[in-house]
Protein backbone atom coordinates (compact mmCIF):
# COMPACT_ATOMS: atom_id res chain seq x y z
CA UNK A 1 0.00 0.00 0.00
CA UNK A 2 2.87 2.78 0.75
CA UNK A 3 4.55 1.46 -2.42
CA UNK A 4 1.59 2.56 -4.61
CA UNK A 5 1.30 5.65 -2.37
CA UNK A 6 4.68 6.85 -2.75
CA UNK A 7 4.46 5.61 -6.87
CA UNK A 8 1.39 8.01 -7.26
CA UNK A 9 2.90 10.69 -5.14
CA UNK A 10 6.19 11.18 -7.10
CA UNK A 11 4.45 10.85 -10.51
CA UNK A 12 2.33 13.58 -9.53
CA UNK A 13 5.07 15.57 -8.86
CA UNK A 14 7.40 14.95 -11.62
CA UNK A 15 4.33 16.13 -13.98
CA UNK A 16 4.82 20.04 -13.22
CA UNK A 17 8.60 19.37 -11.90
CA UNK A 18 9.57 18.42 -15.83
CA UNK A 19 9.03 21.16 -18.28
CA UNK A 20 12.53 21.04 -20.11
CA UNK A 21 13.83 17.90 -21.78
CA UNK A 22 11.99 14.50 -21.60
CA UNK A 23 11.72 11.69 -18.94
CA UNK A 24 10.03 8.33 -18.74
CA UNK A 25 10.10 6.53 -16.34
CA UNK A 26 9.00 2.40 -17.61
CA UNK A 27 7.89 -0.29 -14.90
CA UNK A 28 5.91 -3.53 -15.92
CA UNK A 29 5.45 -2.38 -19.33
CA UNK A 30 3.98 0.56 -18.68
CA UNK A 31 5.55 4.11 -19.04
CA UNK A 32 5.16 7.45 -18.02
CA UNK A 33 6.15 10.29 -19.69
CA UNK A 34 6.89 13.93 -18.67
CA UNK A 35 8.10 16.77 -20.28
CA UNK A 36 8.37 17.18 -24.09
CA UNK A 37 10.81 16.21 -26.47
CA UNK A 38 9.95 19.45 -28.08
CA UNK A 39 11.41 21.55 -25.22
CA UNK A 40 14.93 20.74 -25.67
CA UNK A 41 17.31 19.33 -22.95
CA UNK A 42 18.05 16.23 -22.48
CA UNK A 43 16.02 12.71 -22.84
CA UNK A 44 16.17 10.15 -20.51
CA UNK A 45 14.66 6.55 -19.66
CA UNK A 46 14.53 5.08 -16.01
CA UNK A 47 13.79 1.08 -15.64
CA UNK A 48 12.62 0.12 -12.49
CA UNK A 49 13.45 -2.91 -11.81
CA UNK A 50 12.22 -3.09 -8.66
CA UNK A 51 9.73 -1.19 -6.77
CA UNK A 52 10.96 -0.24 -3.61
CA UNK A 53 12.48 2.88 -5.35
CA UNK A 54 9.49 4.38 -4.86
CA UNK A 55 9.50 4.51 -1.64
CA UNK A 56 12.74 5.40 -1.57
CA UNK A 57 12.21 8.34 -3.78
CA UNK A 58 9.60 9.61 -1.47
CA UNK A 59 11.57 9.41 1.60
CA UNK A 60 14.88 9.97 0.61
CA UNK A 61 14.91 12.55 -2.79
CA UNK A 62 18.23 12.48 -4.62
CA UNK A 63 19.71 10.11 -2.33
CA UNK A 64 17.22 7.71 -2.36
CA UNK A 65 17.18 7.52 -6.42
CA UNK A 66 21.36 7.16 -6.03
CA UNK A 67 21.07 4.38 -3.87
CA UNK A 68 18.05 2.83 -6.28
CA UNK A 69 20.56 3.04 -8.79
CA UNK A 70 23.82 1.80 -7.16
CA UNK A 71 21.90 -1.28 -6.10
CA UNK A 72 19.93 -1.97 -9.48
CA UNK A 73 16.78 -1.31 -8.34
CA UNK A 74 16.74 1.31 -11.64
CA UNK A 75 18.42 1.28 -15.16
CA UNK A 76 19.10 4.12 -16.73
CA UNK A 77 20.00 4.29 -20.57
CA UNK A 78 21.30 7.84 -19.95
CA UNK A 79 24.58 9.35 -17.99
CA UNK A 80 22.56 13.05 -18.57
CA UNK A 81 19.92 12.72 -15.34
CA UNK A 82 21.73 15.12 -13.83
CA UNK A 83 21.35 17.43 -16.61
CA UNK A 84 17.94 17.05 -17.18
CA UNK A 85 17.26 17.71 -13.13
CA UNK A 86 19.67 20.75 -13.25
CA UNK A 87 17.55 21.82 -16.70
CA UNK A 88 14.13 21.70 -14.30
CA UNK A 89 15.97 23.07 -10.96
CA UNK A 90 12.65 25.59 -9.51
CA UNK A 91 10.18 22.37 -10.04
CA UNK A 92 12.85 19.92 -8.46
CA UNK A 93 14.23 22.38 -5.72
CA UNK A 94 10.36 22.25 -4.84
CA UNK A 95 10.07 18.56 -5.19
CA UNK A 96 12.68 17.89 -3.23
CA UNK A 97 11.75 20.02 -0.55
CA UNK A 98 8.42 18.00 -0.49
CA UNK A 99 10.76 14.85 -0.16
CA UNK A 100 12.83 16.52 2.59
CA UNK A 101 9.79 17.11 4.72
CA UNK A 102 8.51 13.88 4.28
CA UNK A 103 11.34 12.50 4.99
CA UNK A 104 11.38 14.14 8.96
CA UNK A 105 7.68 13.47 9.08
CA UNK A 106 7.85 10.13 8.29
CA UNK A 107 11.54 8.94 9.95
CA UNK A 108 10.33 6.38 12.00
CA UNK A 109 8.78 4.60 9.11
CA UNK A 110 12.13 5.21 6.88
CA UNK A 111 14.37 3.15 9.50
CA UNK A 112 11.60 0.49 9.99
CA UNK A 113 11.70 -0.31 6.21
CA UNK A 114 14.87 0.70 5.28
CA UNK A 115 17.33 -0.07 8.31
CA UNK A 116 19.75 -2.43 8.22
CA UNK A 117 18.90 -5.08 5.84
CA UNK A 118 21.10 -6.98 3.66
CA UNK A 119 20.65 -3.74 0.96
CA UNK A 120 21.65 -1.14 3.20
CA UNK A 121 25.06 -3.16 4.48
CA UNK A 122 25.63 -3.46 0.57
CA UNK A 123 25.17 0.39 1.22
CA UNK A 124 27.18 0.99 3.87
CA UNK A 125 30.42 -0.84 3.08
CA UNK A 126 30.71 1.40 -0.29
CA UNK A 127 31.87 4.44 2.22
CA UNK A 128 34.71 2.90 3.77
CA UNK A 129 36.01 0.80 0.11
CA UNK A 130 37.88 4.03 -1.08
CA UNK A 131 40.81 3.34 0.14
CA UNK A 132 42.59 1.55 -2.44
CA UNK A 133 45.81 2.83 -4.56
CA UNK A 134 45.18 0.39 -7.07
CA UNK A 135 41.69 1.49 -7.67
CA UNK A 136 42.57 5.11 -8.17
CA UNK A 137 45.58 3.95 -10.01
CA UNK A 138 43.08 2.66 -12.77
CA UNK A 139 41.27 5.68 -13.35
CA UNK A 140 43.61 8.47 -12.52
CA UNK A 141 46.14 10.31 -14.79
CA UNK A 142 50.18 8.71 -13.99
CA UNK A 143 50.71 11.38 -11.59
CA UNK A 144 47.58 10.59 -9.63
CA UNK A 145 45.84 13.65 -9.18
CA UNK A 146 42.25 13.61 -7.89
CA UNK A 147 41.33 17.09 -8.49
CA UNK A 148 40.61 19.15 -11.79
CA UNK A 149 42.79 19.06 -14.70
CA UNK A 150 43.53 22.25 -16.57
CA UNK A 151 42.56 21.66 -20.36
CA UNK A 152 44.15 23.70 -23.22
CA UNK A 153 43.85 23.60 -26.78
CA UNK A 154 46.45 20.97 -27.06
CA UNK A 155 43.91 18.52 -26.04
CA UNK A 156 40.77 20.56 -27.74
CA UNK A 157 39.85 22.73 -25.01
CA UNK A 158 37.61 21.39 -22.23
CA UNK A 159 34.68 19.29 -24.77
CA UNK A 160 37.59 18.04 -26.64
CA UNK A 161 36.63 14.50 -25.44
CA UNK A 162 33.15 15.32 -27.06
CA UNK A 163 34.64 15.95 -30.63
CA UNK A 164 34.97 13.05 -33.10
CA UNK A 165 38.71 10.99 -33.07
CA UNK A 166 39.12 11.73 -36.80
CA UNK A 167 39.98 15.48 -35.53
CA UNK A 168 42.91 13.82 -34.30
CA UNK A 169 42.36 15.39 -30.67
CA UNK A 170 44.87 14.33 -28.47
CA UNK A 171 43.19 12.81 -25.22
CA UNK A 172 45.92 13.33 -22.47
CA UNK A 173 44.95 13.55 -18.89
CA UNK A 174 48.62 13.13 -17.54
CA UNK A 175 49.45 16.50 -19.99
CA UNK A 176 46.64 18.20 -18.55
CA UNK A 177 47.22 17.33 -14.94
CA UNK A 178 50.59 18.41 -15.00
CA UNK A 179 49.49 21.66 -16.52
CA UNK A 180 47.68 22.08 -13.73
CA UNK A 181 50.03 21.60 -11.27
CA UNK A 182 52.68 24.20 -12.66
CA UNK A 183 49.72 26.81 -12.89
CA UNK A 184 49.31 26.19 -9.20
CA UNK A 185 52.76 26.18 -8.43
CA UNK A 186 53.01 29.79 -10.30
CA UNK A 187 49.85 31.15 -8.60
CA UNK A 188 51.92 30.56 -5.38
CA UNK A 189 55.30 32.61 -6.97
CA UNK A 190 57.51 29.65 -5.74
CA UNK A 191 61.00 29.92 -6.27
CA UNK A 192 64.18 28.05 -5.54
CA UNK A 193 65.13 27.22 -2.12
CA UNK A 194 61.33 27.80 -1.23
CA UNK A 195 59.65 26.31 1.86
CA UNK A 196 56.02 24.96 0.73
CA UNK A 197 53.31 23.79 3.42
CA UNK A 198 50.62 21.11 1.65
CA UNK A 199 47.24 20.03 3.47
CA UNK A 200 46.74 17.14 1.58
CA UNK A 201 49.38 15.04 -0.28
CA UNK A 202 47.18 12.87 -2.38
CA UNK A 203 50.27 10.74 -3.41
CA UNK A 204 52.40 13.57 -3.68
CA UNK A 205 52.07 14.65 -6.91
CA UNK A 206 52.44 18.44 -6.48
CA UNK A 207 55.44 18.06 -3.74
CA UNK A 208 56.85 15.89 -6.44
CA UNK A 209 57.00 18.47 -9.14
CA UNK A 210 57.76 21.67 -6.67
CA UNK A 211 60.69 19.79 -5.42
CA UNK A 212 61.87 18.75 -8.96
CA UNK A 213 61.43 21.55 -10.93
CA UNK A 214 61.71 24.57 -8.76
CA UNK A 215 64.01 23.44 -6.18
CA UNK A 216 61.14 23.85 -3.17
CA UNK A 217 61.21 22.08 -0.21
CA UNK A 218 57.94 20.76 0.85
CA UNK A 219 56.61 19.83 3.95
CA UNK A 220 52.90 18.17 3.22
CA UNK A 221 50.04 16.38 5.32
CA UNK A 222 47.85 13.62 5.23
CA UNK A 223 45.32 11.33 7.04
CA UNK A 224 45.69 8.61 5.03
CA UNK A 225 47.64 5.89 5.59
CA UNK A 226 48.00 4.44 2.60
CA UNK A 227 48.49 7.80 0.40
CA UNK A 228 51.40 8.41 2.98
CA UNK A 229 53.05 5.11 2.42
CA UNK A 230 52.79 5.57 -1.85
CA UNK A 231 53.69 8.71 -1.78
CA UNK A 232 56.85 8.10 0.06
CA UNK A 233 57.39 5.44 -2.66
CA UNK A 234 57.09 7.63 -5.49
CA UNK A 235 59.53 10.66 -4.05
CA UNK A 236 62.05 8.13 -2.66
CA UNK A 237 61.83 6.44 -6.33
CA UNK A 238 62.28 10.46 -7.63
CA UNK A 239 65.19 11.00 -5.16
CA UNK A 240 63.37 14.09 -3.44
CA UNK A 241 63.20 12.44 -0.19
CA UNK A 242 65.69 15.02 1.34
CA UNK A 243 63.26 17.90 0.10
CA UNK A 244 60.16 16.19 0.90
CA UNK A 245 58.28 15.58 4.25
CA UNK A 246 55.37 13.56 4.38
CA UNK A 247 53.56 14.02 7.95
CA UNK A 248 50.86 11.62 8.92
CA UNK A 249 49.17 14.76 10.59
CA UNK A 250 45.81 16.46 11.05
CA UNK A 251 46.65 20.49 10.19
CA UNK A 252 45.15 21.15 13.76
CA UNK A 253 48.46 19.35 15.00
CA UNK A 254 51.21 21.19 13.17
CA UNK A 255 54.31 21.55 15.51
CA UNK A 256 55.37 25.03 17.39
CA UNK A 257 58.08 25.09 15.26
CA UNK A 258 55.85 25.54 11.79
CA UNK A 259 55.86 29.28 12.60
CA UNK A 260 56.30 31.83 10.14
CA UNK A 261 58.44 29.03 8.24
CA UNK A 262 57.00 28.95 4.83
CA UNK A 263 56.92 31.14 1.49
CA UNK A 264 53.80 29.38 0.12
CA UNK A 265 50.52 27.48 1.34
CA UNK A 266 48.89 25.20 -0.74
CA UNK A 267 45.73 22.90 -0.82
CA UNK A 268 44.07 20.99 -3.83
CA UNK A 269 40.67 20.14 -3.27
CA UNK A 270 41.52 19.26 0.81
CA UNK A 271 40.34 23.08 2.39
CA UNK A 272 37.58 23.43 5.21
CA UNK A 273 36.79 26.88 5.13
CA UNK A 274 36.37 27.84 9.15
CA UNK A 275 38.76 30.33 10.27
CA UNK A 276 40.87 27.49 12.63
CA UNK A 277 41.87 25.84 9.10
CA UNK A 278 43.11 29.65 8.31
CA UNK A 279 44.26 30.50 11.57
CA UNK A 280 47.01 28.08 11.09
CA UNK A 281 47.95 28.94 8.01
CA UNK A 282 48.16 33.06 8.92
CA UNK A 283 50.15 31.63 11.68
CA UNK A 284 52.56 29.58 9.32
CA UNK A 285 53.08 31.44 6.33
CA UNK A 286 55.95 33.98 6.75
CA UNK A 287 54.94 37.95 7.78
CA UNK A 288 55.75 39.17 4.20
CA UNK A 289 56.35 38.16 0.37
CA UNK A 290 54.10 34.93 1.32
CA UNK A 291 51.49 33.74 -1.29
CA UNK A 292 48.56 30.83 0.14
CA UNK A 293 46.36 29.26 -3.27
CA UNK A 294 43.46 26.84 -2.82
CA UNK A 295 40.95 25.69 -4.57
CA UNK A 296 37.41 24.08 -3.65
CA UNK A 297 34.52 23.26 -5.11
CA UNK A 298 32.03 25.62 -4.02
CA UNK A 299 27.97 26.42 -3.43
CA UNK A 300 25.91 29.04 -5.20
CA UNK A 301 25.76 32.27 -2.81
CA UNK A 302 21.94 31.75 -2.98
CA UNK A 303 22.07 27.95 -2.06
CA UNK A 304 24.49 27.96 0.16
CA UNK A 305 23.89 27.00 3.84
CA UNK A 306 25.78 26.25 6.91
CA UNK A 307 23.22 23.18 7.04
CA UNK A 308 23.81 20.95 4.32
CA UNK A 309 21.98 17.78 4.25
CA UNK A 310 22.96 14.30 3.81
CA UNK A 311 23.14 13.61 -0.34
CA UNK A 312 25.32 11.32 -2.26
CA UNK A 313 28.41 12.78 -2.09
CA UNK A 314 28.42 13.81 1.42
CA UNK A 315 27.54 9.91 3.12
CA UNK A 316 29.66 8.06 -0.02
CA UNK A 317 32.38 10.28 -1.32
CA UNK A 318 33.48 12.94 1.29
CA UNK A 319 31.57 12.35 4.76
CA UNK A 320 30.20 15.01 6.09
CA UNK A 321 32.02 17.75 3.95
CA UNK A 322 30.31 21.18 3.82
CA UNK A 323 30.86 23.09 0.92
CA UNK A 324 31.04 27.03 0.92
CA UNK A 325 30.38 29.65 -1.22
CA UNK A 326 33.01 31.72 -2.65
CA UNK A 327 32.71 34.68 -0.24
CA UNK A 328 32.49 32.54 2.79
CA UNK A 329 35.41 31.03 1.96
CA UNK A 330 36.91 34.54 1.86
CA UNK A 331 35.80 36.16 4.28
CA UNK A 332 36.81 32.84 7.08
CA UNK A 333 40.32 33.73 5.54
CA UNK A 334 39.93 37.76 6.42
CA UNK A 335 38.28 37.01 9.75
CA UNK A 336 41.09 34.25 10.72
CA UNK A 337 43.97 36.38 9.65
CA UNK A 338 42.83 39.41 11.11
CA UNK A 339 43.20 41.16 7.58
CA UNK A 340 46.97 39.58 7.35
CA UNK A 341 45.84 38.43 4.06
CA UNK A 342 44.57 40.42 0.41
CA UNK A 343 42.53 38.38 -2.20
CA UNK A 344 44.77 38.00 -5.17
CA UNK A 345 42.49 36.35 -7.74
CA UNK A 346 39.98 34.09 -7.98
CA UNK A 347 39.22 31.67 -10.45
CA UNK A 348 36.81 29.09 -11.65
CA UNK A 349 37.08 26.01 -13.63
CA UNK A 350 34.05 24.47 -13.18
CA UNK A 351 34.28 23.74 -17.29
CA UNK A 352 37.78 22.24 -16.73
CA UNK A 353 36.59 19.73 -14.21
CA UNK A 354 33.38 18.43 -16.45
CA UNK A 355 35.81 16.87 -18.88
CA UNK A 356 37.94 15.71 -16.24
CA UNK A 357 35.44 13.87 -14.66
CA UNK A 358 34.72 12.45 -18.15
CA UNK A 359 37.90 11.02 -18.60
CA UNK A 360 37.91 9.81 -15.07
CA UNK A 361 34.98 7.48 -16.23
CA UNK A 362 36.01 6.12 -19.29
CA UNK A 363 39.38 5.05 -18.03
CA UNK A 364 37.20 3.55 -15.07
CA UNK A 365 35.47 1.75 -17.22
CA UNK A 366 38.41 0.42 -18.80
CA UNK A 367 40.57 -0.73 -16.42
CA UNK A 368 38.32 -1.54 -13.31
CA UNK A 369 37.79 -5.45 -13.20
CA UNK A 370 37.08 -7.58 -10.14
CA UNK A 371 41.02 -8.70 -10.43
CA UNK A 372 42.02 -5.42 -9.76
CA UNK A 373 40.43 -4.57 -6.09
CA UNK A 374 40.50 -8.30 -4.85
CA UNK A 375 43.67 -7.93 -3.25
CA UNK A 376 42.09 -4.83 -1.27
CA UNK A 377 38.37 -5.57 -1.38
CA UNK A 378 38.38 -9.16 -1.06
CA UNK A 379 34.84 -11.24 -2.44
CA UNK A 380 34.75 -8.55 -5.74
CA UNK A 381 35.63 -11.27 -8.14
CA UNK A 382 32.89 -13.81 -6.29
CA UNK A 383 30.33 -11.17 -5.30
CA UNK A 384 29.14 -9.83 -8.83
CA UNK A 385 26.24 -8.07 -6.99
CA UNK A 386 29.10 -5.85 -4.70
CA UNK A 387 31.34 -5.34 -7.62
CA UNK A 388 28.20 -3.99 -9.63
CA UNK A 389 27.26 -2.12 -7.03
CA UNK A 390 31.00 -0.23 -6.43
CA UNK A 391 31.41 0.13 -9.87
CA UNK A 392 27.98 2.16 -10.01
CA UNK A 393 28.73 4.17 -7.46
CA UNK A 394 31.73 5.56 -9.11
CA UNK A 395 30.26 6.34 -12.14
CA UNK A 396 27.26 7.88 -10.55
CA UNK A 397 29.70 10.09 -8.82
CA UNK A 398 31.50 11.16 -12.26
CA UNK A 399 28.09 11.96 -13.84
CA UNK A 400 26.74 13.62 -11.05
CA UNK A 401 29.62 15.92 -10.48
CA UNK A 402 30.12 16.64 -13.96
CA UNK A 403 26.35 17.76 -14.56
CA UNK A 404 26.54 20.30 -11.33
CA UNK A 405 29.80 21.60 -13.03
CA UNK A 406 29.21 22.08 -16.43
CA UNK A 407 25.76 23.52 -15.15
CA UNK A 408 27.40 25.83 -12.94
CA UNK A 409 25.53 24.68 -10.16
CA UNK A 410 28.67 23.63 -8.29
CA UNK A 411 31.99 25.45 -9.07
CA UNK A 412 35.35 24.60 -8.50
CA UNK A 413 37.05 28.02 -7.75
CA UNK A 414 40.73 28.82 -7.13
CA UNK A 415 41.31 31.42 -5.05
CA UNK A 416 44.95 33.22 -4.52
CA UNK A 417 46.02 34.99 -1.26
CA UNK A 418 48.86 37.15 -0.32
CA UNK A 419 50.15 39.19 2.52
CA UNK A 420 48.47 42.50 3.08
CA UNK A 421 51.94 44.58 2.49
CA UNK A 422 53.07 42.35 -0.57
CA UNK A 423 53.02 43.58 -3.93
CA UNK A 424 50.62 42.49 -6.75
CA UNK A 425 51.76 40.47 -9.41
CA UNK A 426 52.75 42.97 -12.62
Amino acid sequence: MFTAFARRFVLTALEKAVQIGRLEIEESGQVYRFGSSQSGGSHVHVTVVNDSFWPQILLRGELGFSEAYMIDDIELDSDNLGGLWLDNQSGMASLTSIFKWLSLTVSGLSNALFGQTHTQARLNVLASYDQSNKLFKAFLSKEMMFSCALWSDEEGGVRGDLLPRSKGINVDLEKAQLRKIHYVLRKARVKHGHRILEIGSGWGALAIEAARTYGCEVDTLTLSIEQKKLAEERIHEAGLQHLIRVHLMDYRDIPSHFEKKFDAFISIEMVEYHTTYFKIVDKALKSRNATAVVTCSTSLESRYSRYQSEDFSRKYIWPNYCIPSATVLINAVNIASQGRFTLEGVENHSSHYARTLREWDNRFVANVTPEVLNNDFPGMTTNPAMFETFCRKWRYLFAYAGAAMAYGYVACHMFTFIRADDKPVE
